[in-house]
């Protein structure tokens, strides 16, 4: 009986095994918008940094597949590529409590301790907002924070939607929520106004897509009870998180002690029902170990800004004890008025040095716990999976550090440059939702120069308003 290849007009194609390969790689190859390579990646925290040609395959703004370049490059074929060299791709930064439109104040009051800062400077400047200064100062922040390397924010401010209109517009990731008030703000009257624009803005916003809403009731010493209440009522209604200032200061204790019978703010927060899995929690710097327990127990976490709370000599958070309860923290970097700058890089690297320098433990706070605080922890009001990580299945929002530069090389430990060793100014690309929004010098909607060159006219009317 004759074999197959003496079949009368059958004949085997015989391909050399390279060419037999290739054939087989581009008939399997899958279509992707955009291959990432880069020489280095560390995917998330708590994972080992990859070294040698890494590579991220994205598409529909989500991340299909990590891995070598070699892997990656014979399993898909991207519209376009983007070869970073020498940097070490890693997942954007979450800045988890901020107040963007306020670069407009940067440098204005300096020096000065929370409430005489609040309400001898900011509060007067603030009623005389504009919907155009706050749209330039958001447009100024978010070009800062994406030049930087985060790539997501939580935002409170007044005339807010001025905020997410810009956040939309120019890419970033963005959860934002009007200030609430127990009085009027330049955005509404009272309560019922108030309630319309935050219907109004959840529906706009609904979905938790890249920019949501979240509600944003200022503080315990800014509000009510009815709006405290009002507020919980409404984002469980809405189904949105909640994120408030609190116990920001032995001030606001002292005060919230007098005005509500003795009551700390975590206990007043707690009896006003703000205290649940939808709510952060913005500072924590003067707390007991009970009111940690508490929080931990109710499931809220906490947003710790530690250049914020050592300029307004606030004082230190136990981030230590914080983690040890169980408690989820998360970094901000507060408004650039109070910081002045909205580098998380350099607020991660504080963040780990405060942890061991208060405690006196220097494990406390180690460079991938800080690294986590500053994405996967920060994106948990987000609600959105993966955010923070480099994992398929996840939004493609990352950056890339520069090893060329001398403070970066020679490299041992990706998580640990991240954190010791760089900051925002060695990043190199930002990417959010599969779009490059910097790349090397270049903010890609080429509107910059213009923003900046508006806010230097704002200095003339801020004289006029001190």
């Amino acid at each position: 009986m004759s074999n197959l290849h003496e079949i009368p007009g059958r004949r085997e194609m015989k391909l050399p095994e390279r060419a037999r390969w290739g054939t087989f790689c581009a008939m399997e190859q899958q279509a992707c918008d955009l291959l990432v390579t880069a020489s280095r990646m560390l995917a998330g925290a708590g994972q080992a940094g990859a070294a040698g040609n890494a590579a991220v395959a994205v598409r529909d703004g989500k991340i299909l597949e990590t891995g070598s370049a070699a892997e990656l490059e014979a399993r898909w074929k991207p519209a376009a590529r983007r070869d970073l060299g020498n940097v070490l791709l890693m997942p954007g930064l979450v800045n988890a409590h901020t107040h963007v439109p306020m670069t407009f104040l940067r440098g204005f009051a300096d020096d000065l301790p929370l409430m005489e800062w609040l309400t001898g400077h900011i509060f007067p400047v603030e009623a005389r907002l504009t919907d155009r200064i706050v749209s330039l100062g958001a447009r100024l922040g978010m070009y800062e924070m994406m030049r930087t390397g985060t790539t997501a924010f939580v935002d409170s401010y007044l005339l807010e939607i001025n905020v997410l209109r810009e956040a939309e517009r120019m890419g970033m990731r963005c959860v934002g929520g009007e200030a609430l008030f127990a009085f009027p703000s330049p955005a509404y009257g009272g309560w019922d106004a108030a309630e319309a624009l935050y219907r109004e803005q959840a529906a706009r916003f609904a979905g938790r897509g890249r920019v949501q809403v979240a509600l944003m009731p200022h503080s315990v010493y800014t509000t009510s009870d009815d709006v405290l209440r009002r507020s919980m009522k409404l984002a469980e209604e809405l189904d949105l998180m909640l994120h408030i200032h609190l116990s920001e200061s032995a001030g606001e204790v002292e005060q919230c002690r007098s005005l509500h019978g003795d009551r700390r703010p975590v206990a007043y927060a707690r009896d006003m029902g703000l205290l649940n899995e939808r709510t952060v929690l913005a500072h924590m710097v003067d707390v007991t170990d009970e009111e940690l327990e508490l929080v931990a127990s109710s499931g809220a976490a906490i947003a710790h800004n530690p250049v914020s709370n050592l300029k307004l000599a606030s004082g230190f958070a136990r981030v230590r004890d914080m983690a040890r309860a169980g408690i989820s923290v998360s970094l901000g970097t507060d408004g650039a008025c109070s910081n002045n700058s909205l580098d998380m890089f350099e607020t991660m690297k504080l963040a780990a040095l405060l942890a061991k320098g208060c405690s006196g433990d220097a494990t406390a706070v180690p460079a991938t716990q800080a690294l986590n605080m500053a994405t996967a922890e920060g994106a948990r009001i987000f609600r959105t999976p993966g955010l923070g990580t480099l994992a398929p299945g996840a939004p493609a929002d990352m950056v890339a550090l520069d090893l060329d530069e001398p403070n970066l090389c020679p490299i041992f430990n990706e998580a640990s440059h991240a954190v010791y060793a760089a900051s925002g100014k060695d990043c190199v690309f930002t990417m959010v939702e599969g779009n490059i929004l910097y790349d090397c010098g270049t903010y890609t909607d080429g509107l910059y120069a213009d923003t900046a060159a508006e806010m230097r006219d704002l200095v003339e009317w801020l004289k006029g308003k001190e």
